[in-house]
């Protein structure tokens, strides 16, 4: 969880309040008093040291309340219809194969909450992983607009050219405070995928999206047209002028 977010987290949540942190096992939210998760109990606090838990110095949950499970199960969580106040999705639905079916469960098991995702610009940034666009496990690009989610799959066409992504430089260039997005929410919220048909809309999509924030020099990327439907360079060459464009 982003940092800053955490006391406004804590400021939600009553001593009264039963918490659900769902996929908290890498770095659990100590407040929680369930947590759901795929790996098990006795391996929780992957990060360690270096990004150790939040949510207070004391475990709320316990053995028995860390349920060991696959979050995108087609049964529903085993939890009743609005039995936690405050519900924690934090660094996950960008993970999982099925965001809306989870999304779903989460407004159906909680009052409140928050739900928390890296920004579609840090996603979409060369430099994460070698070679790579955002991070290599990651499923989805997201959009939060008000309390509406929307998901579209990270087609793989994104690592294929640089007009698709940010280069390295934008990535070094973004505060601390624009890699993540987040969503505090009450009674619900919404959320749907977009799905896009062909090739050409998808590399469309995708290189509308980066042109808005104009990471390239307008020079740059008229010559990169004509280059492309005019000259049809060798791909290995283009593929060397990518890697340096991306760097």
């Amino acid at each position: 969880m982003y940092e800053p977010n955490v006391e406004p987290v804590l400021q939600a949540i009553t001593p009264a309040s039963i918490v659900l942190d769902i996929g908290g096992w890498a770095r659990p939210f100590n407040r929680a008093n369930w947590v759901v998760d795929a790996e098990p109990w006795g391996t929780r606090g992957y990060y360690g040291a270096t990004q150790p838990a939040q949510g207070g110095s004391r475990e709320w949950f316990s053995e028995r309340t860390w349920i060991q499970r696959d979050v995108c199960d087609r049964a529903p969580l085993p939890f009743a219809d609005k039995a936690f106040d405050f519900v924690i999705c934090s660094h996950v639905l960008e993970d999982v194969r099925d965001p809306l079916g989870l999304c779903a469960e989460i407004v159906r098991v909680g009052r409140a909450g928050y739900i928390e995702l890296p920004s579609r610009a840090v996603e979409s940034c060369r430099g994460i992983e070698p070679g790579l666009v955002g991070w290599s496990h990651h499923r989805w690009l997201v959009d939060i607009t008000g309390t509406h989610l929307t998901f579209m799959m990270k087609y793989h066409t994104i690592h294929a050219h640089w007009r698709y992504s940010f280069p390295a430089r934008y990535l070094r260039s973004l505060p601390h405070e624009r890699h993540v997005q987040w969503l505090f929410w009450t009674d619900d919220f919404t959320c749907e995928e977009r799905t896009l048909h062909g090739p050409g809309t998808i590399a469309d999509a995708l290189s509308s999206y980066v042109a808005t924030r104009r990471p390239y020099p307008p020079l740059l990327v008229t010559a990169d047209r004509l280059v492309r439907t005019a000259f049809g360079l060798p791909g290995r060459l283009v593929r060397a002028i990518q890697r340096r464009i991306g760097d």
